[in-house]
């Protein structure tokens, strides 16, 4: 990687990382407190209308956010056409839930559900209005903005929902929380970004676009089926309050997860794109990346898995204690969740979303088996087979970089194989120091503390080159 290139890439991934970190630390830590003062039902309700409302985004993007960061040659009627696109979708298919509402409250058998498809689906038309702006920041690798948009809409849309929560509004805090949280990104997006809208549709450019973007919309609308529906399932054949114990689970367990994903995907993207003639340089980018994702993920989720317990007890109180097994196992079916999304990546980086596709649409046949043989066996069976699942899909996400770029799924295993042996030592010496303790507390403490400083220690004990490169990045911000 050329210095300029390495020097774009350190800056943005350091910056995506104050902000997915700054953003999602806030979000947790106000998620905890609105777990304190909501009960578990509450936030099951919410997690009904999940898959409505994330498939219906879906639709509004339709993967032409991506197309715009992938195309080499943008132009600003490439970022108008979008643009039109997103609002007059997302219109649709605001109107589509609003007459539907009824039909899901049926579904569900919760009346309830009639006024909150119909004021939380608002979301689907707000968020439209910012994705030319994201884009236009992805592909200028300015994620500075971005940490400033989404930790201050996090902060204030986090504090008037705690406010709403305890004048005892329920689950209409949650809803205050997601529109507000969207309406002010959109307001900081549009101000930061100084975009001037042309209003100019081509129906060359769409077609362009569409034409890449088709793939990722049926990827995603795929992806996000199978994601959501266990949020479906568990709502309809089980009850809000076990919805409430999976998605807050689901919840925790992303917010480490994916906040890695996210900063990796950012990032790695635009970088990967614009390195998609170069195959040398490509794969060696390529190959770093996993790496560095499996340094920080695997011990992450590993640790978190065994201090759930703790955790769950000490900051959302006993009354969440049945969430505690399912956040275990989640931690789990996360730990090669980012090492699959940036196997994923290289494929959109290089225009084969086609590919994409179906190296997504091939793990159908085995999740749909996985829920049949579990959701009669209770939520913590679904979760426990997603795990499975989960680990069968890096063999299968990793097929096609192995076959175009030779860096497959045992290749990668083998070089992130010093990574997962750190872990175990590190996860024995964890389970072995709290073992014998009875705070709550302390046994957070002490693990949290232990964990990461004999992970730091293994690891420079086995001279892995990804702490080295952290310790590089972490000296030339001391000296900035």
């Amino acid at each position: 990687m050329s210095n300029s290139l390495k020097e774009k890439a350190t800056r943005g991934m350091l910056w995506s990382a104050v902000d997915r970190f700054a953003a999602q630390g806030t979000q947790f830590i106000i998620s905890i407190v609105l777990a304190r003062l909501l009960m578990p039902e509450d936030f099951g309700l919410i997690g009904m209308l999940t898959i409505f409302i994330t498939l219906s985004q879906s639709f509004v993007d339709s993967g032409m956010g991506s197309g715009l960061i992938q195309k080499k040659n943008r132009t600003d009627v490439d970022f108008s056409t979008v643009f039109l696109f997103n609002i007059g979708v997302s219109l649709f298919f605001y109107l589509v839930l609003y007459f539907s509402a009824p039909l899901i409250a049926s579904f569900y058998d919760r009346p309830e559900l009639i006024i909150l498809t119909r004021v939380l689906s608002l979301n689907i038309i707000i968020n439209s209005l910012a994705i030319v702006q994201r884009s236009r920041l992805s592909i200028n690798v300015d994620f500075k903005t971005f940490a400033k948009v989404n930790t201050l809409s996090i902060v204030i849309s986090g504090a008037i929902a705690i406010g709403i929560a305890y004048k005892g509004f329920g689950v209409w805090a949650l809803v205050a929380q997601n529109l507000l949280n969207a309406g002010i990104s959109v307001i900081l997006f549009w101000w930061f970004s100084r975009w001037t809208i042309s209003l100019k549709f081509s129906s060359n450019s769409f077609k362009q676009l569409f034409s890449y973007g088709s793939k990722l919309l049926i990827a995603s609308l795929y992806s996000r089926s199978l994601n959501e529906i266990y949020n479906a399932v568990i709502g309809r054949v089980y009850s809000a309050e076990s919805l409430g114990f999976y998605t807050n689970a689901k919840k925790l367990s992303d917010a480490t997860a994916f906040t890695i994903t996210s900063i990796l995907q950012q990032v790695t993207f635009p970088i990967l794109s614009s390195l998609q003639d170069d195959k040398d340089r490509l794969v060696s980018v390529y190959s770093r990346l996993i790496r560095m994702t499996a340094f920080f993920i695997i011990p992450l989720m590993t640790l978190f898995a065994l201090l759930a317990d703790p955790f769950i007890r000490l900051l959302l109180t006993d009354k969440w204690e049945a969430a505690i097994p399912l956040l275990q196992w989640l931690c789990f079916a996360r730990i090669v969740t980012p090492i699959s999304a940036v196997n994923m990546s290289i494929l959109n980086a290089v225009g084969r979303s086609d590919l994409f596709l179906k190296v997504d649409l091939s793990k159908l046949p085995m999740i749909v088996i996985a829920l049949i043989i579990t959701i009669p066996l209770g939520v913590k069976a679904m979760v426990i087979g997603s795990v499975v699942t989960s680990l069968i899909s890096f063999f299968i996400n990793a097929y096609m970089p192995g076959k175009l770029f030779g860096y497959g799924a045992f290749r990668q295993l083998r070089d992130i194989l010093p990574v997962i042996l750190s872990t175990g030592i590190m996860a024995i010496v964890v389970y072995l120091s709290i073992f014998f303790i009875d705070l709550e507390f302390l046994k957070l403490l002490i693990g949290g503390i232990t964990g990461i400083l004999f992970y730091i220690l293994i690891s420079y004990f086995l001279k892995l080159d990804e702490l080295g490169e952290v310790l590089i990045i972490l000296k030339k911000l001391k000296k900035s």
